[in-house]
């Protein structure tokens, strides 16, 4: 949420990165899920019509359902031991393993195509693409997809400067394709219009799941929420019952040489 202007330390970044699992199940919970159109037209990138993907940092789900939902047989990696747990509940049907982007427990050549949701900045690139590429087939296609507000609505805006941004806003708003490697094709970008339907309560909490409050001291945390509670009670837009938030989706694709 919001706009995010200046750079954060290593130290920060790394402490943001693995801040998620102790909020598995408010992620589970409160994340938006990835609309159907941004998927298929990942896909539609390969040579041919994917059979076998990998959700890559699947976290605890969200993206490996909407790919289960097209007929694919999913494999999820995820780091972090509390949200593959909260995967597993999810999705007991398939195969869900402990990896890094940087080591993904997979053989060569053993995937049509790879997906990342709103995790690729939290990659060592260069290492993560030499990786990705082993895992593909030769056609395959690597698809990068994030979530985020959707600005040009007023409310979501100042909601979103008074209460900080994803890391992840600022690589993909500023990225105009994904970095190059020998084993890609340059990469491709499209937008989607997404929504999810919120109440202030549940807005609050996913903001609540975002790294830079999970990051943040327990004051700090309980003053952002409690102010961002106040700014929604106070908007019309937003002050009862529910609504929609607005959502754009920002869609990297590259085909694997």
């Amino acid at each position: 949420m919001g706009n995010e202007s200046t750079p954060i330390s290593h130290e920060l970044r790394a402490k943001r990165a693995t801040s998620f699992g102790g909020a598995a199940a408010a992620y589970a919970a409160h994340r938006p899920d990835y609309p159907i159109a941004a998927v298929r037209w990942g896909l539609s990138g390969a040579a041919k019509a994917p059979v076998n993907v990998l959700d890559l940092a699947a976290g605890t789900g969200k993206l490996t359902t909407t790919l289960v939902e097209q007929g694919l047989t999913v494999t999820a990696v995820e780091p972090d031991e509390q949200m593959l747990a909260q995967l597993r509940h999810a999705l007991p049907g398939i195969t869900a393993l402990d990896g890094h982007a940087e080591r993904i427990p997979l053989e060569t050549a053993s995937v049509d195509a790879v997906f990342v949701g709103q995790a690729f900045h939290w990659f060592d690139a260069e290492p993560a693409l030499t990786e990705i590429s082993r895992v593909l087939r030769p056609g395959g296609v690597l698809v990068t997809l994030w979530n985020y507000d959707d600005l040009s609505v007023p409310w979501v805006a100042e909601f979103g400067e008074l209460f900080g941004a994803p890391t992840g806003r600022t690589w993909a708003a500023s990225a105009a394709r994904l970095p190059d490697h020998p084993n890609f094709a340059p990469s491709e970008q499209e937008t989607f219009r997404h929504k999810q339907r919120r109440t202030a309560e549940s807005l609050v909490a996913t903001l609540a799941t975002h790294s830079h409050v999970l990051a943040a001291a327990s004051e700090e945390r309980a003053a952002i929420l409690r102010t961002a509670q106040e700014f929604l009670a106070g908007r019309p837009e937003t002050a009862s019952g529910e609504f929609d938030r607005p959502i754009v989706v920002t869609g990297f694709r590259a085909r694997r040489r």
